[in-house]
């Protein structure tokens, strides 16, 4: 239940922060990860927590282009992701 006086686009971009604060563990898990799976993990979540960002960013400011940057961000996301995936195999390391 919505409380009176919040608009969905102000629930949009609450949420678009809290995404952004967990976005910001995530970068530490990047940075500080023990392994390389908790690297390669913590940056493709961080991809993808990037394009909910964009997501809701466009429903709560109501700019539907921010749909276009992200759709095309969460292909470069999956692109990178396959491809650190094979360097990764290809020096002699199993993910």
């Amino acid at each position: 239940m919505i409380p009176s006086g919040v608009t969905v686009e102000e629930i949009f971009l609450g949420a678009a922060a809290l995404f952004v604060v967990l976005a910001i563990l995530m970068f530490y898990r990047a940075v500080a990860g023990p392994t390389t799976q908790d690297r390669l993990l913590a940056v493709n979540v961080l991809g993808t927590n990037t394009v909910v960002i964009l997501a809701l960013l466009a429903a709560g400011l109501d700019e539907p282009w921010f749909l276009d940057i992200a759709l095309i961000y969460a292909l470069l996301n999956f692109l990178m992701a396959v491809a650190i995936s094979k360097f990764t195999v290809e020096r002699g390391g199993v993910l």
